[in-house]
């Protein structure tokens, strides 16, 4: 207690003085105002992204190999159905000879060439040659039986051998229609086969869905590539468009039609114009970002594909606007406005807004003293 006494009587004044001097400045600094001003005001969503080429896509294998040639240079026009790349896949090519084999076998005995249908062919005219002199045999034995020149026990026997040749003949033709089909489902089979060994083979010519450009070769001659993987990018140099990125927290302020200033970092002295062309209708939630499509209104002055770049879409924008700045909006969208050396909180209706600016709609005019906090 003493030393707290002794403390503060050594610096009895300057500590006063300290206190009236800091209280003083708090009253100067808290008394300071600024009034509303009268000026344009743009509110707009930030947004980056990057320049894309028109119908601009990117070129996947639909097969497996070595990538043997590549056929377009980079940069250089394609025509649609062009080839652009060739693989080469021993594997498919032997899959491909082998079910060019096995049709080729399978056509053969279908067509009367194969041992197995010869002998059912031989089989089947065996039995219709036995049938045939049976059947002569047993309507000779009927008539002369008929007219009591033989015994009923004879025309019995001749009988009994034909239709028993029916029967035979019967079970031979049974036997070889099913050996047909057999060999007919698997001619169709073999030919299927055939087909998708061509058609993977066929895959290995990776050709241009579009008229376009080849932007981009991602591998090189030599290389192993995968069925599925990304091999190069087409895309058209007449025409292009932004791809745009906007925070998900702006979704609702971005409308098809709204204009795009744009910075694009490649051409750091011009500002482009564009228009909202697309709001897509899901969030990317890897990044919490909607992706937004824009149509350039200026043309650019070179032709390059993935150049990066950051918009502001204008949401609303004011020419005459009461503008305060954001810094002394207090909660509640209330101000301090000084007034007759009094100082009294007011609530004030916004605008327009802006990172740094708000637009006054009711509750102040242009001679109001609004105090700073």
């Amino acid at each position: 207690m003493n030393s707290t006494r002794h403390f503060f009587s050594r610096f009895p004044y300057r500590f006063g003085l300290a206190i009236l001097l800091g209280f003083a400045a708090a009253c100067n600094s808290k008394n300071e105002t600024i009034k509303p001003e009268i000026k344009p005001l743009t509110e707009a969503v930030y947004a980056s992204g990057h320049v894309v080429s028109d119908q601009e896509y990117q070129v996947f294998a639909q097969t497996e190999g070595i990538l043997n040639e590549k056929q377009v240079i980079e940069g250089k026009p394609v025509a649609k159905g062009q080839v652009l790349f060739v693989l080469e896949s021993p594997q498919q090519t032997a899959k491909q000879q082998f079910a060019q084999e096995a049709y080729d076998v399978a056509n053969r005995n279908y067509q009367n060439q194969g041992p197995a249908l010869r002998e059912a062919r031989s089989a089947l005219d065996v039995a219709q040659t036995k049938l045939q002199f049976d059947e002569a045999n047993y309507k000779r034995y009927q008539d002369l039986f008929q007219n009591r020149a033989t015994s009923k026990a004879e025309f019995e026997k001749f009988q009994l051998t034909y239709e028993n040749s029916q029967s035979e003949y019967q079970a031979a033709k049974s036997r070889y229609d099913k050996l047909k089909n057999q060999l007919y489902l698997d001619l169709q089979n073999a030919e299927t086969n055939l087909k998708v060994a061509k058609d993977e083979t066929s895959r290995s010519e990776v050709k241009s869905e579009i008229e376009g450009v080849l932007l981009k070769t991602l591998k090189e001659p030599g290389e192993l590539v995968k069925k599925g993987e990304v091999i190069g990018i087409v895309g058209q140099l007449s025409n292009f468009y932004l791809k745009l990125s906007v925070d998900e927290l702006d979704v609702n302020r971005v409308k098809t039609g709204q204009i795009a200033l744009v910075k694009i970092d490649a051409y750091p002295n011009k500002i482009f114009k564009a228009k909202i062309a697309k709001v897509y209708p899901i969030v990317d939630q890897r990044d919490q970002s909607l992706r937004v499509d824009a149509e350039l209104i200026d043309k650019l002055p070179g032709y390059y594909s993935g150049l990066a770049l950051e918009a502001n879409i204008i949401i609303r924008k004011k020419e005459q606007a009461l503008v305060i700045p954001r810094t002394v909006l207090l909660p509640g969208d209330s101000v301090e406005l000084k007034k007759n050396g009094d100082v009294q909180k007011i609530k004030i209706t916004k605008g327009v807004e802006t990172l740094s600016e708000v637009e006054v709609l009711a509750g102040l005019d242009k001679d109001s003293e609004v105090v700073q906090p």
